[in-house]
């Protein structure tokens, strides 16, 4: 009941999000960019999930945003998998107790989603490579991301260890040793 009762919290959390980043992040950017709040939520749902759970709400989000907002079906859902399954490499090497891991990891998975969106445009769309133009977009939206971690922490944290608790069991001692 309770895995359903969090599944539930998270499909919801993720309509907030896309309503949220439609509407009130395209009045509020930076520069014309805006953060990509998908990225933080799927990199939180891996690292607090199971190994699993990030790579799967990774592609059904991608999938929802490439029938959306996308022009080919599958980049986005390729970029945010591979975020997710990301996410739990970093949760079996790195410590979720400190801010200032979070906030590397949200940097580094913001990077690596864009870059990989940017390879996979110019490989499927043949877009135009205008690296200048990438690397100012790309940090700022890292930039903008990282701001949104930090405000974001103690909320992510606290329901993050919930999540954690309900589906990998109280099991630290074990993962350690």
């Amino acid at each position: 009941m309770k895995k359903t009762v969090i599944n539930i919290t998270l499909i919801v959390t993720a309509i907030f999000i896309y309503l949220l980043q439609a509407n009130f992040f395209s009045w509020f950017n930076i520069a014309g960019i805006m953060p990509n709040l998908f990225v933080i939520f799927v990199l939180f749902v891996g690292l607090f999930g199971t190994k699993t759970m990030g790579a799967i709400y990774g592609l059904i989000v991608g999938l929802l945003l490439d029938f959306v907002i996308g022009t080919k079906v599958g980049i986005y859902s390729i970029g945010l998998g591979l975020i997710g399954f990301l996410a739990a490499v970093f949760d079996k090497n790195f410590s979720k107790d400190s801010r200032m891991t979070i906030m590397v990891m949200g940097m580094v998975a913001t990077a690596i989603f864009e870059v990989l969106i940017y390879l996979l445009n110019y490989v499927f769309l043949a877009t135009n490579v205008e690296l200048f133009a990438f690397v100012k977009i790309l940090l700022i939206e890292i930039v903008y991301n990282l701001i949104l971690t930090i405000i974001l922490y103690p909320l992510i944290q606290k329901f993050g260890y919930y999540i954690e608790n309900e589906y990998k069991g109280n099991k630290i001692l074990t993962r350690y040793f």
